[in-house]
């Protein structure tokens, strides 16, 4: 029988808990396929009294019997990759039997990192937030048909593609004022591609298509979060790929057809990193006192994480154009804190009450408005079943079941692989 692949992805501005997930939901799958973004992702895994953050590699690594494919939307660093898999060499991880990557993956070279931060600084306070990773200029190269890909590596001209790709970067660079040194970065990012070379290179829209003829189970993992994809996120503060449920198909290579559940995971507030419009943030003490819990700072890149209350038409706008059918919902137990919520449940757009998301969410023009709600002020980080949930809890969690039209089978209650509830049968 043929199989379906099962897409898995956060709905907000990205740090939903994704890795977590992906890690708890792994022994069910056959193969986890990474289908965009590139080292900007940072997802976080503990357990065993170890935290561990993958930004490139797909976060079922860890699982012997799963095989992890990084697909053809990824955009992938030698240098952080090199690091990554050193990192889980050192725990006795197997790499090489485990991780497969895609010819059509493109590179990011030194000079994509140096134009990102060339024109980062030259934007002034029109920064957009980047992660300075080269995310950006890698895929506008991609689209501009200039990018170098995992299969140029083996081909015997791919230095002289190297060079003529690095001296057009050298042409853009002159347009900032903008110091550097090309050769103190180059010897590291060879020696990268050497790594790279030592992994099983694909064509992995053939692999992942006969696996799902030959009935194996697949997951793809996205990065980043819907709220900052290309297309439908907060433009121009967004990330560089399609993050949504759409990505899948291009990013790995499957059809619309052939997918299957489709996971959504989203905090039981808002977060986000960088600039851009954030309806429900919350400049004050509870915005701090939020962060302060949850530890809500970037795990690619430090920086602290904008917080706020959850957003229920960002969130149903998240739902439809990704076509979730379970929702997963993270971080419960950092509201513990509270004894009163709030949500957003409408914005107040242009002097009119609208419930969901219009074109232009900034500040000037939108304003949320907020229903309160019973928080169930219980610590909620030594339950295992779904039974033991506060019944404020409960209600929190129906009042978005209700809003949404989805159910949410999973809550987390905790950072470890050990502190998640199941709700329902996730893939029943």
């Amino acid at each position: 029988m043929i199989k379906k692949a099962d897409v898995l992805l956060g709905l907000q501005w990205g740090d939903e808990g994704k890795g977590k997930i992906v890690d708890v939901l792994t022994p069910q799958y056959d193969i986890i396929g990474r289908f965009q973004g590139g080292p900007n992702a940072g997802h976080t895994l503990e357990f065993n009294g170890i935290k561990h953050v993958l930004h490139t590699i797909p976060s079922g690594i860890f699982h012997e019997k799963s095989i992890n494919i990084i697909g053809n939307g990824v955009v992938i660093d030698p240098v952080i990759f090199q690091r990554e898999i050193a990192a889980l060499t050192n725990l006795g991880v197997d790499v090489s039997k485990r991780l497969l990557l895609s010819k059509r993956a493109h590179l990011i070279l030194p000079t994509h990192r140096l134009i990102d931060a060339a024109s980062e600084a030259a934007k002034g306070k029109g920064k957009i937030g980047s992660t300075l990773k080269g995310i950006g200029p890698t895929y506008m190269d991609k689209t501009g048909r200039n990018g170098l890909r995992v299969g140029d590596i083996s081909m015997p001209d791919f230095k002289e593609k190297y060079y003529a790709l690095v001296e057009k970067h050298a042409e853009i660079l002159k347009h900032y004022h903008f110091k550097y040194q090309l050769d103190e970065l180059e010897p590291a990012w060879m020696e990268g591609i050497e790594v790279l070379k030592t992994i099983q290179h694909i064509e992995s829209e053939h692999y992942m298509n006969q696996a799902l003829l030959g009935g194996k189970s697949v997951l793809a993992e996205g990065a980043q979060g819907s709220m900052l994809d290309i297309d439908f996120g907060s433009y121009p503060f967004v990330t560089s790929s399609s993050t949504i449920c759409a990505g899948a198909c291009t990013g790995l290579g499957i059809a619309p057809n052939r997918i299957g559940e489709v996971l959504g995971i989203f905090k039981a507030y808002c977060t986000r990193v960088g600039s851009g419009p954030f309806p429900t943030e919350l400049s004050d003490a509870t915005g701090e006192l939020i962060r302060k819990t949850g530890n809500e700072f970037g795990s690619t890149t430090g920086r602290p994480r904008r917080c706020g209350w959850l957003d229920l038409p960002a969130l149903k706008f998240a739902v439809t154009i990704n076509g979730v059918t379970q929702l997963l919902m993270m971080k419960a137990d950092v509201l513990s804190i509270f004894q009163t919520l709030q949500i957003c449940t409408h914005y107040k757009y242009d002097g009119k009450v609208i419930d969901y998301l219009p074109y232009d969410i900034s500040p000037e023009h939108l304003e949320p408005v907020y229903r309160n709600i019973q928080g169930w002020n219980k610590d909620l980080t030594g339950l295992t079943q779904a039974g033991q949930l506060p019944d404020a809890l409960n209600r929190y969690i129906e009042f978005i079941e209700n809003e949404v039209h989805v159910p949410i089978t999973i809550v987390s209650v905790g950072p470890d692989r050990t502190q998640t509830i199941i709700r329902n049968n996730v893939l029943a």
